[in-house]
């Protein structure tokens, strides 16, 4: 065991806006022993996804984090000590850690990382992770693309949002991009290949989305909500459909305008489906085979962003909801196993 600490971040108290110190409290805990069937694991990449702030406040598919328990995550770590016959020491493993830097599990929410396959282990975490799959079964599932069609991606150069407009791309879609930079635009145009990158900040953000899509939108896949969603579904065709992945302009209750063009989805037959990367947990493996593929043949490209320091994740996330992270937000806070 290389500590008898664990550095933990306590839910305090219920944001109300972004995320800052003040909702949590720091404490380092005595890490206690194994029983039968359990495993510790240092924790060296936790992954910071903007559901945990709806997790912070109240209850969604999950019950909401109590007042009191480390704060919820996923996480990557090694495991440094076993006594469960499934999990060795040294397997890479990932699941439900939490902001903490080292967890007892009986692994029933964990699984183990593949070894040795040349790839960052952080791509486990992104394209061939959560990420991926929830791209995946998002666009294909519920969006049904089609060949020249044409896609929208709100917060398409965030984390799932990218891998989305690059399988739209595949599938042979004419993808435009809602990114809130130029620079980012530039990255979805240049290097993931989309059609049309529109910077939503821009004043002319709508005439430039008209002018991308001339023959309407067949299929959106939202992530932002608000003004975004609004824009989009003012442009859709008769049976369009939009995958409804994410609505974080209302997550921290600071910049939630409201959609107006809700109506279009009756006057033009089309649908609207939520769904949860939980509703495709079982079908993983259809997913990770054609993203491994794609991603192995350079069809398909990824931005890992990788904060360090324990002491700033409460800070940190909160990236992910100005727009400064450049793809999928980690943060490690141990240092990584070595090769072997």
């Amino acid at each position: 065991m290389k500590s008898e600490l664990n550095r933990q971040w306590i839910l305090a108290e219920r944001p109300d806006g972004l995320f800052s110190e003040d909702h949590f409290t720091y404490q380092e805990a005595i890490i206690r022993p194994l029983q039968n069937e359990q495993f510790l694991v240092e924790v060296f990449y936790l992954s910071l996804d903007p559901t945990q702030r709806l997790w912070a406040e109240t209850d969604t598919y999950l019950p909401a984090v109590e007042i009191g328990d480390v704060m919820r995550g996923l996480g990557m770590g090694v495991v440094v000590k076993s006594r469960n016959p499934a999990f060795q020491e040294g397997d890479i493993v990932q699941g439900m850690t939490g902001w903490q830097s080292h967890v007892v599990t009986d692994g029933r929410s964990f699984s183990q990382v593949p070894a040795n396959s040349g790839l960052p282990l952080s791509v486990y975490m992104g394209p061939l992770g959560m990420t991926g799959i929830t791209a995946y079964f998002g666009l294909l599932d519920i969006g049904r693309p089609e060949a020249g069609e044409t896609l929208v991606v709100t917060g398409a150069a965030g984390a799932v949002g990218s891998i989305a407009c690059q399988i739209g791309k595949i599938k042979g879609m004419n993808v435009v991009g809602l990114a809130g930079s130029d620079d980012k635009c530039q990255w979805l145009e240049k290097e993931l290949g989309i059609d049309t990158a529109v910077n939503y900040r821009d004043s002319n953000v709508w005439q430039q989305l008209q002018q991308a899509c001339p023959d309407g939108v067949d299929v959106v896949f939202e992530n932002v909500g608000g003004k975004s969603l609004d824009m989009a579904l003012g442009l859709i065709n008769v049976g369009a459909r939009v995958a409804l992945c994410g609505y974080i302009s209302g997550y921290t209750k600071e910049q939630n305008p409201g959609c107006h063009n809700l109506p279009m989805l009756i006057s033009k037959r089309a649908s609207i489906e939520g769904f949860l990367v939980l509703d495709y947990v079982h079908k993983s493996r259809e997913a990770l085979t054609d993203l491994g593929k794609w991603l192995m043949d350079g069809r398909l490209k990824y931005r890992m962003d990788i904060e360090t320091g324990f002491k700033e994740l409460p800070t940190a996330i909160n990236k992910l909801f100005s727009g400064e992270n450049n793809g999928k937000l980690l943060m490690q806070i141990n240092k990584l196993p070595e090769s072997p």
